[in-house]
């Protein structure tokens, strides 16, 4: 996979420099895995991402893609404009700069959910933790280009307030429905298919979530998990993503909280 990994991103490469004035077609499959910010350049931080940004076209999980996982056609971009991502990185900024008292995600690993996101064409995303709506925030920028939407769990009231607020300065209110409450009994209100599942609230949870919600993850879909470095995670979490036939795991950014990536293979 690394050498096909490699392949992929030249390929990628010589496509962000086609078409004219060196724009990438936006439906190319690899451009949008690989360009998380859009911007038709590839930074150090999407380059390193690489590997597992292709890791998410591999519809059958065979470990190899087929011209039909590379070449097949996402959804038409209604929502991404500059503008509107614009007002999402800048909501994203102001809350870089003040992380105290916010259980939020690394901004690394805001970028690597934005980007799994978009690549893998995700219209139904679910999260667990929704915080002040910072991981939902990165989230939001892959949504208005699928044309999905975020449904995001929350336990206390002012956080989600908090998140309400930050997502309506973002623009992005009518793509997210905050669920207040416990989610361990609100999820199991849910029925429509999940293109990607956000594990980042209370670890011994986990284990729970996975089992309640692996049904309603898609074939090909993915279920990315925080904090599997520090704090501690849930052994039995961690046992279920890496010898379930129907998963494949890999684990990244693990030099700091860690997040798993798991693709359902069937």
């Amino acid at each position: 996979m690394k050498l096909l990994a490699a392949t992929l991103l030249a390929l990628a490469l010589a496509l962000l420099s086609a078409g004219q004035g060196g724009e990438a077609p936006d439906s190319c499959p690899l451009v949008l895995a690989l360009d998380a910010d859009g911007d038709g350049a590839l930074s150090c931080s999407e380059v390193e991402g690489a590997s597992a940004a292709l890791l998410t076209l591999d519809a059958d999980g065979d470990g190899a893609l087929s011209p039909e996982e590379y070449g097949r056609a996402r959804p038409a971009a209604t929502g991404r404009t500059p503008e509107a991502a614009s007002r999402i990185l800048a909501v994203l900024a102001e809350l870089d700069q003040d992380r105290r008292g916010n259980m939020n995600v690394p901004e690394e690993d805001g970028r690597l959910l934005r980007l799994l996101a978009e690549a893998t064409g995700a219209r139904s995303v679910v999260e667990i933790g929704t915080s002040n709506g910072y991981s939902g925030l990165w989230l939001s920028l892959a949504l208005r280009a699928t044309g999905g939407t975020l449904t995001t769990f929350d336990i206390d009231p002012e956080r989600a307030r908090r998140a309400q607020e930050n997502f309506a300065r973002a623009g992005v209110e009518d793509l997210v429905t905050i669920v207040l409450g416990d989610a361990h009994e609100e999820v199991l209100k849910l029925q429509e298919p999940i293109d990607l599942l956000f594990l980042d609230a209370d670890k011994p949870g986990y284990i729970d979530y996975l089992q309640k919600l692996k049904p309603l993850v898609r074939p090909g879909g993915l279920v990315l998990a925080h904090n599997m470095k520090r704090p501690e995670p849930d052994p039995r979490y961690l046992e279920a993503i890496t010898t379930d036939p129907d998963l494949e795991t890999l684990f990244l950014h693990m030099e700091d909280a860690g997040m798993a990536v798991t693709l359902k293979k069937r």
